[in-house]
């Protein structure tokens, strides 16, 4: 890859071909989205980029029509056989219920990771190129765990619960790749942003298997940032940055934070990358109070489908495409929400036909070498059954205790009372806690409470209970109090699996 140039890693088994049209699924999205693809596609078309496009029903008004994924159930059979997405920004209506139609794409079609790159483009003026400080920065985060798997739940009228899922093997596909991608690109470092200073377990697997990968990488130079560091550092000197890899929502905010640094999500390209289903697309918004009027700016969209055409291995047409783009820039073309207020602005429809007639052209600073294209044909998968991601026990599992998650309004002592009289002969009661910090057997009374405890019970003799007596437990609690949830306490090889309370 050349430096500078935007990176997507080919995981599908490929085969080279002969020059076929190959077919691809595009949603042209809401709002805005129309207009910038069909300036992108228009673009496309000029570079004689050898693709066919299927359109098929996303978004918005498909959501209004009934569809509550936000597809038709064709345009997901045309997805799941085509196998690349180009998609425009979509909308998900407020206040229906309904689950947002990018996440349910990326999480449906296992997209376990989404690449973005950001770079600094001569011509979009920012701070740091203004100050002469070139960023290159690419953001890979974990696509489908972590919070946005969306299981919520309110525990008492005061209370929600959000469930936080970080798994090993989600973990290890989104990290591989990160370190395959950095080797390709010739990185200089490869950064693990993490909050593992406060969620031990569950960051704290993520950053686990981030080392555990990267001792396969000797090349390589890994390393680890707190994620409020890392936020700080990418606004003081972003160009000291590489390939940073994260967890979903921490992902979500640092990739955002690193478009601001480089000119705003319109200059943002995004690619979900799966072993099956790739979706490429503009994660800016769909921007409906200039929808129509043919002044929006496609060139995040334009930067995703070079992207993707690297990917299908028309290099050629991408580097072609891209310096095009990189030469029009540089001639301060712009569209109205950016570039030099002196010079007028362009339309839709002028910006694209602008790159269309710099085809050829060499952009001073950062010009892309023109490689051959590698037409590829993808595997045709046909999967009988969903993948299952398991991998080997580290070690004998046992259980050694249980939090109990209960609805009360009493004081922390009136609490502990009862649950001892539940404990029976199998369990003592260790602590109870209140929003994660100990308010019995010690605490303080300045603590604020809600109404919603947990009671951490453990094995009374330190040997292994079983769920039957969890069970157990939980009717002979119930008679006191409503129990809102439970967790086990596991241990594999005398090792604790779980987290302790502030102040315990």
């Amino acid at each position: 890859m050349q430096p500078g140039g935007l990176f997507i890693l080919i995981l599908r088994p490929l085969q080279i071909t002969k020059q076929l049209n190959m077919k691809i699924a595009v949603a042209k999205g809401d709002g805005i989205g129309p207009e910038i693809m069909n300036a992108v596609l228009k673009i496309f078309e000029a570079s004689k980029v050898p693709l066919e496009y299927e359109f098929v029903e996303m978004g918005k008004w498909v959501f209004d029509k009934g569809f509550s994924a936000g597809m038709t159930p064709e345009a997901k059979q045309t997805i799941e056989s085509l196998g690349i997405l180009f998609k425009g920004p979509m909308e998900t209506p407020k206040g229906k219920g309904v689950k947002s139609i990018n996440v349910t794409a990326r999480k449906t079609w296992n997209t376990y990771v989404n690449n973005r790159t950001f770079q600094t483009l001569h011509g979009v003026d920012t701070v740091f190129s203004t100050a002469g400080i070139n960023i290159d920065i690419t953001v890979l985060r974990e696509n489908i765990e972590d919070t946005y798997g969306g299981v919520e739940h309110m525990l008492t009228h005061d209370v929600a619960l959000s469930r936080r899922f970080i798994t090993r093997p989600g973990s290890m596909q989104v990290i591989r790749y990160a370190f395959e991608m950095a080797k390709k690109k010739n990185a200089r470092r490869i950064t693990c942003g993490h909050k593992a200073n406060i969620m031990k377990i569950t960051d704290g697997l993520f950053l686990e298997c981030f080392y555990e990968v990267a001792k396969e990488y000797p090349g390589l130079r890994a390393d680890d940032v707190i994620v409020d560091d890392l936020c700080m550092k990418l606004v003081t000197r972003p160009d000291t940055f590489d390939v940073i890899v994260l967890t979903n929502l921490q992902g979500d905010i640092v990739s955002d934070l690193c478009a601001g640094l480089v000119g705003g999500l319109g200059f943002a390209p995004s690619a979900n990358i799966g072993d099956h289903i790739c979706i490429f697309e503009a994660v800016h918004g769909t921007a409906p109070d200039i929808a129509g009027k043919n002044i929006a700016n496609p060139t995040a969209l334009l930067l995703s489908g070079i992207a993707m055409l690297r990917h299908l291995g028309f290099m050629e047409n991408a580097a072609i495409i891209e310096n095009a783009l990189l030469f029009t820039l540089e001639n301060a073309v712009h569209t109205g929400d950016f570039g030099d207020k002196k010079i007028p602005p362009v339309n839709t429809t002028q910006f694209a036909q602008a790159i269309i007639d710099n085809f050829g052209k060499q952009p001073a600073i950062g010009a892309k070498p023109i490689l051959p294209n590698l037409p590829v044909t993808p595997t045709d998968f046909k999967l009988e059954k969903n993948p299952m991601l398991v991998s080997a026990e580290m070690g004998e599992e046992k259980i050694f205790g249980v939090d109990m998650f209960i609805e009360s309004d009493e004081q922390p002592a009136e609490i502990a009372k009862k649950c001892e009289r539940h404990a029976g002969v199998k369990f003592r009661l260790i602590s109870i806690s209140n929003r994660g910090t100990q308010v019995w057997p010690t605490g303080s009374v300045y603590t604020n409470l809600v109404n919603q405890y947990n009671a951490r019970f453990e094995s009374l003799d330190g040997e292994a209970l079983n769920q039957q007596d969890i069970i157990g437990l939980y009717v002979s609690l119930s008679g006191n109090f409503k129990i809102c949830s439970f967790e086990l306490l596991n241990m594999w090889d005398g090792k604790k699996a779980y987290s302790l309370a502030q102040g315990q």
